[in-house]
């Protein structure tokens, strides 16, 4: 399934159920530096485009380009790695949890540095995620074939010489991405959480079963509070969370 039918399928309650995270949008707008026309690649519903600038937004998903509010940034179809502009038409380009859905990602970011004089993207480095965040780590090893040969983070940043810069996630993280419920376990079990994030989509409906059953168990025995008790009194934790700043 492309990236763009994924999130024809996935993407009807978007809006409502991965709103942007004001702390993680501060950090990508002031990352954005004095850019004022920014090109917001693979889009959504433009959760993290910042309000005062002069934004473009490529999405290929017309589900997603539907969900965008009144008086959000103008929206045209295209894909990562071939945006449809002339060179150096942006100040800076940005992307947000979204190059894991790109079939060519080291073209993809080729082309954003291509078409702005700045690059800006925030995703997580999976080498990290799957390391150090549970829910992996304990219940779904089948995630490590979703990322198989897929370029590591620091190529990606290689291939346009960007740097790093690590971002950690809160708590009570308001965009239900895939890691952000890391101190609510509960919150997995909800399957309108889950039907948001493409990772159970793509691992499929058993494991999916099987994870949610596991951990159903883990949390109503008390071993995962034994597992992960060390969690309870962080406001914040590194787990994998990037900005890759060109």
């Amino acid at each position: 399934m492309s990236g763009d039918q994924l999130f024809d399928t996935i993407g009807a309650t978007y809006a409502a159920t991965r709103p942007g995270d004001p702390r993680i949008a501060a950090r990508i707008w002031a990352a954005l530096g004095d850019a004022r026309t920014v090109v917001n690649v693979g889009a959504g519903t433009g959760s993290y485009e910042p309000p005062d600038r002069e934004v473009t937004a490529v999405e290929p998903s017309a589900v997603m380009r539907v969900q965008r509010p009144a008086g959000a940034a103008p929206c045209v179809p295209g894909v990562a790695g071939r945006l449809p502009f002339a060179d150096q038409s942006f100040d800076a380009a940005m992307a947000v949890l979204t190059d894991q859905h790109w079939p060519d990602v080291i073209a993809g970011y080729r082309e954003m540095r291509r078409v702005a004089r700045r690059v800006v993207t925030f995703h997580f480095d999976i080498s990290r995620l799957e390391g150090d965040f549970w829910l992996i780590r304990d219940y779904m090893p089948e995630h490590a074939r979703l990322t198989s040969g897929r370029p590591a983070l620091a190529e990606r940043a290689r291939a346009i010489g960007a740097r790093l810069e690590p971002l950690p996630i809160p708590w009570d993280c308001c965009d239900g991405n895939f890691p952000s419920y890391w101190r609510r376990p509960e919150a997995y079990l909800d399957e309108r959480v889950r039907r948001a994030v493409s990772v159970w989509h793509l691992v499929g409906r058993d494991v999916e079963e099987r994870v949610v059953c596991d951990l159903r168990a883990d949390l109503e025995s008390g071993r995962w509070a034994e597992r992960n008790s060390g969690l309870l009194d962080l406001d914040e934790i590194d787990i994998g969370g990037r900005l890759l700043i060109a």
